[in-house]
């Protein structure tokens, strides 16, 4: 990215390293133009919470986390960070990305291939004045708070990739940061470490005490971390809401087909899970112990009477709400397995579906994702 050709006027020096900065959250308007592409975004984070844009590709995720980083400057609006503006084009300030306390997490972890672990994450504290043996002990400090003690001497060459991402998690959170940005942290992990190092993250997440912004284009990912969640398409913010108010209530057909997806945590034996008392088959019977169930709102079929077919999982409800979306309409059944399940208009007309009526669902084994928990 090209260096920002506004003035850094009005730039305010990082403060001594060691102090722990006052925590007044992120609150950002982004106004950013790339040629025939605008990003128009505002964005509030208090203290403490977890925020996701959740957006597909192209939606302007990566201008945003280049902009609140300070790789790229506002071309319109204004972000203020602890209390301080870092951006602010009419008062023709700009604070440079090494001016800011901003920890960022990226994808494919940006590690330095050259500098052992340790140094990798002191760079931040070294590029801040701090010197090289404190520099070093709080590295030390944060390699062991996520279990990489014993590889502080290597180089990332020699990391797998959860540990080269609880490295960058490392660094990001060493500086003290007053934003935790992750830029889609855990989408070049396999599913057996992506599933792992979200644990890690959920458990350090809580931990912080700043705003955190989760970049993602995974729903699961935002569900479960994130308390609140913003969808970008097309450079604009389309809805703004906690999870199960983007489940239950899609505003784009976008949200409808992405952000539906059902999420269940059960144990797993054989193809079988167990969900609170309820036994859904599933197509694999590889996995044992605990683990997360993935099921699309239209993988779902609602009947009037038991349904004849190869489908393996079948069982009775009550619809609890019932809302139209246009052509589709949304439903959210009772016990024993609450879930949204999406149909058409035509369904359900035919069927005379209505709140409190009760139905047989069904799903195939094979439409069910599942990964360990």
């Amino acid at each position: 990215m090209t260096a920002p050709d506004r003035h850094e006027r009005g730039t305010q020096p990082p403060g001594r390293p060691d102090m722990v900065p006052p925590r007044h959250g992120l609150v950002a308007d982004l106004q950013v133009t790339r040629g025939a592409f605008s990003l128009v975004a505002d964005l509030a984070i208090p203290p403490g919470r977890t925020v996701a844009l959740l957006g597909p590709n192209g939606a302007g995720k990566s201008t945003a986390v280049a902009a609140l980083a300070g790789l790229v400057a506002l071309d319109a609006g204004r972000i203020e960070l602890a209390g301080a503006v870092v951006d602010d084009p009419p008062g023709d300030v700009f604070v440079p990305a090494a001016a800011r306390r901003v920890g960022v997490v990226f994808q494919d972890n940006l590690l330095f291939p050259t500098m052992t672990v340790r140094d990798n994450v002191a760079f931040g504290l070294r590029s801040r004045g701090v010197r090289r043996v404190e520099a070093g002990d709080r590295a030390d400090a944060w390699l062991a708070r996520l279990d990489l003690a014993g590889l502080a001497d290597r180089r990332p060459d020699r990391l797998s990739g959860g540990q080269a991402q609880r490295v960058a998690l490392a660094r990001a959170l060493v500086i003290e940061p007053d934003l935790l940005l992750l830029d889609e942290p855990l989408s070049a992990l396999d599913v057996t470490t992506r599933t792992r190092m979200r644990r890690i993250l959920a458990h350090h997440l809580d931990d912080f005490p700043g705003p955190r912004l989760l970049i993602t284009h995974d729903p699961a990912e935002a569900f479960l971390l994130a308390d609140r969640i913003h969808v970008l398409e097309g450079g604009r913010v389309t809805q703004v809401g906690t999870p199960d108010d983007i489940r239950m209530r899609p505003r784009t057909p976008y949200v409808a087909d992405l952000a539906g997806a059902n999420l269940l945590a059960g144990r797993a034996t054989r193809g079988r899970v167990e969900l609170d008392g309820h036994i859904l088959h599933v197509a694999d019977h590889a996995l044992d112990g605990p683990v997360l169930l993935t099921i699309r709102p239209t993988a779902v079929t609602v009947h009037r009477a038991r349904p004849e077919g190869s489908q393996r999982n079948t069982w009775t409800t009550t619809i609890e709400r019932l809302e139209h979306l246009g052509d589709r309409v949304r439903l959210r059944t009772s016990q024993p397995l609450p879930l949204t399940v999406e149909i058409t208009r035509e369904s359900t007309d035919a069927l005379a579906l209505a709140t409190g009526v009760e139905v047989w669902v069904a799903t195939k084994a094979t439409e069910i994702g599942v990964q360990q928990a």
